[in-house]
């Protein structure tokens, strides 16, 4: 299968401010995605005190495998006292639908875009209910 923008693909990691880790998923996070990218994702929450943040902004589309793989990396990082956020989640995209739907929006940690980035990570505005402050919906982008 040729990796074009829907193939799933993780990208990173690149260090932030203060030793926050950031992934980037690409493409597609459905049942291919589950196959191609857990065993990449586990190599990072399965650290201890890991401090992740994984961007979404180029993922085209989730369905509920998708949505599982980034649940399981949020129970695997919780498990060995890190943190994971996400990032670039859009206030009516597929991401926050989906979200929302299931019930899950208040499970996972935000962080704005703008405090996705490697000067900002550090102090990230975002709430530990999982949404960002002041935010009404998850309006991450």
């Amino acid at each position: 299968m040729e990796e074009g923008q829907y193939y799933p693909r993780l990208d990173g990691p690149r260090r932030a401010a203060g030793g926050t880790t950031v992934l980037e998923l690409r493409g597609d996070l459905d049942i291919l995605a589950v196959s191609v990218l857990s065993d990449r994702l586990d190599e990072f929450t399965g650290a201890q005190g890991a401090d992740l943040v994984i961007d979404l902004r180029a993922v085209t589309f989730i369905d509920c495998a998708g949505l599982s793989l980034l649940s399981r990396a949020r129970h695997r990082t919780r498990q060995r006292g890190g943190r994971l956020r996400l990032t670039g989640v859009v206030a009516g995209g597929s991401v926050a639908r989906l979200l929302r739907m299931t019930g899950l929006r208040g499970d996972f940690e935000t962080v704005p875009e703008e405090a996705g980035s490697e000067d900002a990570l550090a102090a990230d505005g975002a709430d530990r209910d999982g949404l960002p402050a002041g935010a009404d919906d998850i309006a991450v982008a």
